[in-house]
């Protein structure tokens, strides 16, 4: 008897979902840490640049796993550190808490 295409399909994903835990876990520290250093008042132009590339791969690649809200999340976390302001610099820090929570239990 064969597996039906969908559950192949979901076991894939399930697998794929596993391999990328690390840099998942990883990528998640580099907005931890970014957002640690905009409550610091300031973050350097290198973490801004690191962080949004990684809130970037974190928006496709979430969403693909079926963590949509996750994804729009790190998409809105992105759009931040794309042009960041005092204002929306603030919002950085709850933002990141936010992915992190939404992904709970599957980290």
């Amino acid at each position: 008897m064969s597996t039906p295409p969908d559950a192949e399909i979901q076991a894939l994903l399930r697998d794929l979902w596993e391999r990328h835990l690390p840099s998942l876990v990883e990528r998640i520290g580099v907005l931890e840490r970014t957002a640690g250093e905009a409550a610091l008042g300031a973050i350097p132009e290198e973490s801004r640049a690191e962080a949004q590339s990684v809130a970037h791969k974190l928006a496709g690649n979430l969403g693909m796993f079926g963590h949509h809200q996750a994804g729009e999340i790190a998409s809105r976390i992105e759009q931040t550190l794309k042009a960041p302001t005092p204002e929306t610099l603030a919002e950085l820090v709850p933002a990141v808490a936010s992915l992190r929570q939404c992904l709970d239990g599957h980290l």
